[in-house]
């Protein structure tokens, strides 16, 4: 705190800025952003993406107006991200999540789809403490969630049914979700697009079903990133 004199002479205490700072660094701490991706801003991805393709440019562009215009106009929708694998899904929405982070105050979270599958599956050990409504829980009450490779796991009847239960109470709750995929956003007859081939034809429908393929129509609009690689050029692992 420190105190301060206001226009009619009297003297207060307020909050002072590194009172603020401490509390973004609370909330990108909650957030549960991996090491890998700690990084990851709209700055950071401009510069590893030199000359890319202009789909990603676009992204870029668009992803930044989401932020500024958080919540006033995004209105509950979120975005999908949709694209091969290395062209910067993860950056890009680690960026968002950082951005309404630190400029807004917005609540966060950061989760990998396989590996909230996973926890999920593991709780129903009876040996187990922890419930699935203790691990879905923070993410059904998430301001703003970030959900990492959406349709990275095998489909079954399960997957389908939590897939279902997790949209679908931040749909009703009007909550804001980032989501990436490696999976076209293509409906059922669609033509056959670059991510569908890399990923041996399959769709978004295919992995997670048609109804929730439909569901996030409403929830999210669509952002296509294109281009090759970047882990296997700038980000290919090599010693110094």
């Amino acid at each position: 705190m420190r105190v301060q004199r206001r226009p009619n002479g009297r003297f207060a205490a307020e909050p002072c800025e590194c009172r603020f700072e401490q509390r973004r660094a609370t909330l990108v701490e909650r957030a549960h952003i991996p090491r890998r991706y700690q990084h990851c801003s709209f700055d950071s991805y401009e510069a590893s993406f030199p000359g890319a393709d202009r789909s990603l440019a676009a992204a870029h562009l668009m992803t930044r107006r989401f932020v500024d215009g958080y919540p006033a106009t995004t209105e509950g929708h979120g975005l999908l991200l949709t694209g091969s694998i290395g062209v910067g899904k993860t950056h890009l929405a680690v960026g968002i999540l950082q951005s309404l982070i630190v400029e807004k105050g917005v609540h966060g979270l950061f989760c990998d789809y396989r590996e909230l599958l996973k926890e999920i599956q593991h709780s129903y050990n009876p040996q187990v403490l922890t419930t699935e409504l203790d691990i879905l829980r923070p993410v059904f009450d998430a301001e703003v969630l970030v959900l990492d490779e959406l349709g990275a796991s095998k489909p079954t009847e399960w997957v389908w049914d939590t897939v279902a239960h997790i949209l679908n109470t931040r749909y009703n709750d009007k909550r804001t979700t980032i989501i990436t995929t490696n999976y076209a956003d293509a409906p059922p007859g669609g033509v056959a697009t670059s991510p569908q081939r890399a990923m041996r034809d399959e769709t978004l429908g295919d992995r997670i079903g048609e109804r929730m393929r439909s569901r996030l129509a409403e929830m999210c609009v669509v952002v296509e990133m294109h281009g090759a690689d970047f882990r296997q050029k700038v980000g290919r692992a090599r010693f110094a």
